[in-house]
């Protein structure tokens, strides 16, 4: 029987802050077989600490303030060169707190991915990352939360879910305990989904995705 070999997909991670789920990320792609090579760090803040992780790790990076550019357009024009030139094939947001332009998006078709501190579709949208949403969930009473990886899409959150984890809402939590759990799990999660990209095993259906059946 013939095995088929898995081209290795070139990865380019989007970063604003401590760049947890990049380790999480790094980790991942070293001890779980994932078929991926982290190839390009990318901020919007030169300040963000996941570059120095990125650093530590050997990965080139490149910093693109919103405002080092004349307008939307010719950021938009710096972020696909660079990511062309690196010959990326798939997108993961790791805390990046700006809006991707939809040309980016339309450059790679179901090829951006996000974790969001939620069970997605409750606790998404416009406004709605970090200690808010942990704010929010406690506030409605909810007796659950978790992590959620999906596809980016122009409307917000509201992408195709590749996977989800569950964590329960304790009743002494507070919004930084919460947290805390969310991003433990996000830690294992994202590679998780990573995977599942670069593998190529997911079958999506508008909304709706399923791992393909594998052909031994």
């Amino acid at each position: 029987m013939t095995m088929s070999i898995i081209k290795k997909k070139r990865v380019a991670v989007f970063v604003s802050g401590r760049g947890s789920n990049l380790q999480a990320l790094i980790e991942g792609v070293a001890k779980d077989g994932i078929p991926a090579e982290i190839a390009l760090v990318i901020s919007n803040k030169p300040e963000a600490l996941a570059l120095q992780r990125a650093e530590r790790h050997g990965i080139p990076i490149a910093v693109f303030p919103p405002t080092g550019l004349p307008g939307p357009e010719a950021y938009t024009d710096a972020l696909l060169e660079r990511l062309y030139k690196a010959e990326i094939d798939l997108i993961c947001l790791a805390g990046f707190t700006r809006i991707l332009p939809s040309r980016l998006l339309a450059a790679f078709p179901q090829r951006v991915i996000n974790i969001h501190p939620s069970l997605l579709p409750a606790f998404g949208g416009k406004g709605m990352y970090g200690m808010r949403v942990h704010r929010a969930v406690l506030a409605s009473g909810a007796k659950y939360s978790g992590a959620t990886v999906h596809i980016v899409t122009e409307e917000i959150d509201c992408g195709p879910i590749i996977c989800q984890e569950v964590v329960p809402v304790a009743d002494d939590d507070t919004p930084e305990t919460l947290a805390q759990r969310v991003l433990e799990v996000e830690h294992r999660l994202y590679p998780r989904a990573l995977k599942l990209m670069a593998e190529d095993a997911l079958e999506i259906n508008g909304l709706r995705t399923r791992i393909r059946q594998r052909a031994d």
